[in-house]
């Protein structure tokens, strides 16, 4: 059995010294006043709830036996309310069912050039995986809405490296980020001309009807030139993703900024939707920081290898293509 490393000892390991947590209420509340309780504490980018405010509660805990293998990280106990997403029967997408937003972590320090973040999330039992949906990760860069639904990085805009479960609950990471020198080709990394990028899809298995914890640690890669970024997933406390090489940012404007939760089926179309209404839950939010960006190698990013893989410049070259044999004809 592989060994266990809880988040804690993780964060030290990587010299996150700066910590912080979600605060969760003493006792359940109904949608208006769980967004309420999380617009007034939990530091919510423009101080709202992105999507699907109706979808969010605080309950009592559904799994209270239901404990995570390994050693427990966080201050929310079995005894104290969980946030529960509600998914409806036939939705998909985040304007349909489940709920988004943004939670900053303000600090007046330096800007976070690493940051990790640990909860445990579980899924009714007996869940419908269908397709996949999305899972809290995190973002950074000074737009707070690109970066996910198709809206792609330019690489000094955003970053946004969320979860993913997919189908029979199969986990990975998914990224909105740059991907030059041929990374597409690498394994264990699918790329999308219209959505996120995989990474290591299948490498850990959500568990319904129990609490599943995730760590996601990002680390910037520095120079924004150097694609030397590293992504690493651990899933109840065992390491199952480690990817470096990556540029998560083209431009020295881009930092870690704070938990994107973002959960909801799909996928954009209904091939993707919940056949039935469910839920999902979650505890024990937890966010380290540093502002030492990643030290690890990393090649040189060739401008033109960057705009290769830049869907709007592939749409510039078809448009001007396109022009072109107009005015031919």
């Amino acid at each position: 059995m592989s060994s266990t490393t809880p988040a804690a000892s993780i964060a030290s390991s990587y010299s996150l010294t700066t910590s912080t947590s979600l605060p969760f209420p003493t006792t359940t509340l109904a949608s208006a006043d769980a967004g309420a309780f999380m617009v007034s504490g939990w530091s919510l980018s423009k101080g709202r709830i992105q999507d699907g405010l109706d979808d969010l509660s605080f309950v009592t805990d559904p799994f209270p036996q239901g404990g995570v293998p390994g050693p427990a990280s966080g201050s929310n106990s079995s005894n104290s309310p969980v946030l529960q997403v509600t998914y409806p029967a036939n939705s998909f997408s985040d304007n349909t069912g489940g709920a988004q937003f943004y939670s900053l972590w303000n600090t007046s320090g330096d800007p976070f050039q690493s940051m990790m973040l640990t909860y445990e999330v579980a899924f009714d039992a007996g869940f419908d995986w269908v397709k996949g949906g999305k899972l809290p990760g995190l973002r950074g860069g000074p737009s707070t809405t690109g970066c996910s639904g198709g809206n792609e990085s330019n690489g000094t805009d955003c970053f946004s490296t969320r979860l993913m479960w997919r189908t029979d609950g199969q986990g990975e990471v998914y990224a909105y980020i740059r991907t030059p020198n041929n990374i597409c080709k690498s394994p264990g990394i699918l790329c999308n001309d219209d959505f996120g990028t995989s990474i290591d899809r299948g490498s850990f298995s959500f568990a319904s009807g129990q609490w599943n914890r995730v760590t996601l640690l990002v680390q910037l890669n520095s120079p924004p030139n150097v694609a030397n970024g590293n992504v690493v997933l651990y899933f109840n406390d065992v390491q199952a993703i480690s990817q470096g090489n990556l540029q998560l940012r083209s431009g020295s404007g881009v930092h870690a900024n704070g938990i994107f939760f973002s959960t909801f089926f799909g996928g954009s179309d209904i091939s993707w939707e919940t056949p039935v209404e469910t839920h999902s839950y979650f505890r024990n939010f937890e966010v380290w920081g540093s502002s030492s960006p990643s030290n690890l190698t990393g090649a040189k990013v060739n401008d033109a290898c960057g705009f290769a893989h830049d869907r709007n410049w592939w749409g510039w070259i078809a448009a001007a293509f396109s022009i072109f044999f107009i005015a031919l004809s």
